[in-house]
């Protein structure tokens, strides 16, 4: 019996008309590739989604102390040019935002003071809304940004930056006997700005923050509140109304803290080679997951640009 002949006899026996059956089968086919169109477009489209903001870390992605990263100050303006709107996002602890502005200033960057959010503003307005009196291990001029300690009023909280003359013995144990004599009532607070590992700066790669932060979590088990970036709150809040987190991109030096962080929430995250991130230090297998790895900051806003 040939094949054909096999086909047949099982439709009769099951009691199914054959034209019935292939209708049905084709009928399923085509759904099938109709889905799979509308799944392929969708992905085109987000893939191919034009950029409307850009949130731009600044120490190692635009700078490095008063040195701009190569082409930084020209590209910054083909950005803009481009219609791309920015926002400078930064951990930056060392300086207050009014310093940082001139800063930048100077050394050829042209924007606006508003258009930079710190993670020390957000702070200073975690420490307002939860009415803290805290312990400061803060540098004298980002101290300028933050509300002011009541004299009346016993020391409640610790907010650590990154200070590094602050980060001797003596500071650290003020720090750590505010958590440890306050913690019996659980309303202590230690108020990490952010945690950042080391960043770059003009002589090499220097310790950053997070590790002071660590050592007074494991001295008093008091567990950190994180403000500033990768948290997924300080990223949302950096939008203004009518954007969208697929129509934004985030430029930094940090794989974790700029890149990965704002890839959790549904943006683009390009990492730069300027800063903290040392390629050396990876091989093809373990490189950062991120959306993209470009050299310069020049380099990301010419793909942004090539790209649409």
């Amino acid at each position: 019996m040939g094949a054909s002949n096999d086909v047949n006899n099982v439709f009769e026996m099951i009691s199914i008309p054959k034209n019935l059956f292939l209708h049905h089968r084709i009928a399923g086919i085509a759904k099938s590739i109709a889905y799979a169109g509308v799944l392929t477009a969708t992905k085109y489209s987000m893939a191919n989604q034009s950029v409307k903001l850009a949130l731009i870390d600044l120490s190692g992605t635009l700078h490095v102390d008063d040195q701009p990263t190569e082409g930084a100050v020209e590209a910054l303006k083909r950005l803009r040019q481009h219609g791309v709107k920015v926002k400078f996002v930064t951990n930056t602890t060392k300086e207050s935002v009014g310093s940082l502005f001139e800063r930048l200033r100077k050394i050829g960057f042209e924007l606006e003071r508003d258009e930079i959010y710190g993670s020390l503003g957000a702070a200073a307005d975690y420490v307002r809304k939860n009415k803290l009196n805290p312990y400061y291990l803060l540098t004298d001029d980002a101290r300028t940004d933050m509300p002011p300690n009541n004299a009346e009023r016993a020391i409640d909280s610790v907010v650590v930056g990154l200070a590094p003359d602050k980060f001797c013995y003596e500071h650290l144990n003020e720090a750590f006997r505010v958590l440890h004599q306050n913690r019996s009532g659980g309303n202590v607070q230690l108020v990490a700005i952010h945690e950042g590992r080391y960043y770059k700066a003009k002589d090499g790669i220097a310790l950053g923050p997070g590790c002071f932060v660590k050592g007074l979590e494991y001295s008093t088990g008091v567990k950190p509140v994180c403000i500033g970036k990768p948290n997924e709150y300080f990223f949302r809040s950096a939008l203004p109304e009518g954007v969208r987190v697929e129509e934004c991109v985030m430029i930094g030096d940090d794989p974790n803290d700029d890149c990965l962080g704002a890839m959790r929430i549904g943006m683009k995250g390009y990492l730069v080679e300027t800063g903290k991130y040392q390629p050396e230090m990876y091989t093809e297998q373990n490189r950062p997951a991120v959306s993209g790895i470009f050299r310069t900051f020049s380099d990301v806003v010419e793909h942004i640009i090539t790209s649409g």
